[in-house]
């Protein structure tokens, strides 16, 4: 079942450019996409699209496009946008009759495609999935370009420096506290076996069931120094950070 809150909170940045000569069906779908997207545009044909998405100064995250238009169609319209941007995503609105367009706009680069008549289920599915997309590499990109990792309202690790910071201040860590947090700081969220941390954290060659103990104590004692540290046991097989 679609998760209208989640969708809710994709569209909230993501701007379109719904392209349809059909001035009733562009209107219908202008209402239910402003009450996703915080900016929808409406074109109706291929030249009024692509001279607005070369007039933007802010670029469109996704293109709805139909095929047959005036002046020029949809499938030249994908083929000049790709040309300056190739990684724009498009999802396209095709009749029944249209079939024999597909393989070319296959061809060209599009995949996402929502057949007319609209099954508005079908449709917000698509967008739904389209959009959690742009949003999960939007947010990845801003987490890749940061040099903080938000761990909670309050704390936040240094991915230059190294340090976990607690309202602007940075906490002391033991050795082995730092070993810990700045391992499962290299891929946040990713599951790390206790095999793989004990081998990380220590040197001595001891039977694996006394490294994994002295480890749950480890973890015990920074979670009472860091309470809001959310170092989750993932089952037995090993521990994770959520981030914020």
């Amino acid at each position: 079942m679609l998760d209208y809150n989640l969708l809710e909170k994709y569209g909230r940045e993501i701007a379109i450019l719904f392209v349809e000569d059909d001035e009733n069906l562009s209107k219908e779908m202008a209402l239910l996409l402003k009450d996703i997207f915080y900016k929808v545009d409406i074109a109706y044909d291929g030249e009024e699209a692509f001279f607005k998405y070369m007039s933007s100064t802010n670029n469109y995250d996704l293109i709805i496009t139909d095929i047959q238009m005036p002046n020029m169609d949809g499938i030249e319209l994908i083929k000049n946008i790709y040309r300056i941007n190739p990684e724009q995503k498009v999802v396209v609105l095709s009749a029944h009759s249209e079939t024999h367009y597909l393989m070319e706009l296959v061809n060209v680069g599009v995949f996402q495609f929502v057949l007319k008549p609209i099954d508005y289920d079908n449709f917000l599915e698509v967008i739904f999935n389209v959009s959690r997309n742009i949003y999960n590499k939007r947010v990845y990109k801003n987490e890749k370009n940061s040099v903080f990792i938000k761990l909670s309202d309050e704390l936040s690790w240094n991915k230059q420096e190294k340090q976990l910071i607690l309202n602007q201040k940075v906490l002391k860590l033991t050795k082995k506290e730092f070993l810990f947090l700045d391992l499962l700081m290299k891929t946040p969220q990713k599951i790390y076996t206790n095999k793989q941390i004990t081998n990380y954290l220590y040197d001595e060659e001891s039977e694996l069931d006394i490294l994994i103990s002295n480890l749950k104590n480890l973890i015990s004692r920074l979670r009472k120094k860091v309470p809001m540290l959310d170092i989750q046991n993932n089952y037995g097989v090993g521990y994770s950070i959520r981030i914020y």
